[in-house]
């Protein structure tokens, strides 16, 4: 009974199975509002820093209390969310058009990676992926509790969220190939990688390895992968695949995004390095 009503609060709902992006009933949904949201989050971010700054004493940071812990438990709880509801909508919209992978011989894992020409973004996929949107403006509020904590601005936090938002709103807008995949696997992450912030936000012990950077890692290879494969599908189909363009410049936006945070990763593997060898040095001495 549970699974049959969760089932259809996910995926057999009729808001969700007569969901369609359009400008003038999406909240969120025009060129403006994305360019001038994201400009927004920048400046206050860097107005913040700043003032910041210039009130308080250097190295004080700004006690937040349990607003950042509850901020990753309900970004874990819409992450699981999202996936499960996208999962189940997948899986509803391959069962009802059997008829079209057996007429062009195309199967579910090829639809998952590549959209027909044509495609529309309507229904329960793009329901989801809508939700997924407006999921990454939540998703920044994290930013000023690393300000107000850090007292520093990480860059390529800014360029991350940045980059993640703008790239959501451009699967919709062109009914993007590949975007199931880059949703489920982003939004388990993002459970886990939530779960584990609030698991800590609330004085239970870490782990003994970096788990955050090692589940960006993980999600960042998949999805490299995933883009090799979207590229082999649209130039093997006939026709090729939905939303080529927006793909590609998708793919440079994850380039870059990947060649920052390979810099970001193999920094924090060398500083931690040479903590190490301090420590072994203090010791001896």
């Amino acid at each position: 009974m549970m699974i049959s009503t969760l089932t259809y609060y996910l995926s057999e709902h009729p808001s969700i199975i007569n969901f369609r992006w359009s400008h003038a009933q999406s909240w969120g949904s025009t060129w403006s509002f994305l360019f001038s949201s994201i400009a927004l989050y920048l400046t206050l971010a860097l107005l913040l820093h700043f003032l910041l700054s210039l009130f308080l004493r250097r190295n004080r940071s700004v006690s937040l209390g349990p607003i950042p812990a509850v901020h990753s438990l309900s970004m874990s709880v819409i992450s699981a969310t999202i996936f499960a509801g996208i999962l189940l909508s997948s899986a509803s919209e391959i069962r009802e058009t059997r008829w079209f992978f057996r007429r062009t011989k195309t199967t579910p894992f090829q639809w998952l990676l590549c959209f027909p020409l044509g495609t529309r973004p309507s229904g329960r996929v793009f329901f989801w992926s809508y939700i997924f949107y407006l999921s990454r403006f939540v998703h920044m509020l994290r930013t000023f509790f690393t300000i107000l904590r850090r007292r520093r601005i990480v860059f390529f936090q800014l360029f991350y969220n940045s980059i993640l938002t703008f790239t959501s709103f451009l699967w919709l807008e062109f009914s993007q190939s590949f975007q199931v995949l880059a949703i489920l696997f982003t939004t388990l992450v993002g459970s886990v990688v939530y779960g584990y912030r609030f698991w800590t936000g609330i004085g239970l012990p870490s782990a003994c390895f970096p788990l955050v950077v090692n589940c960006q890692m993980v999600l960042m290879g998949c999805n490299l992968v995933c883009h090799v494969g979207v590229l082999l599908l649209h130039f093997m189909k006939n026709g090729g695949c939905n939303g080529i363009r927006a793909w590609v410049f998708n793919s440079v936006l994850n380039g870059a995004i990947l060649l920052l945070f390979l810099k970001f990763y193999v920094k924090m593997i060398s500083d931690k390095r040479k903590n190490k060898f301090a420590k072994l040095a203090t010791k001896e001495l």
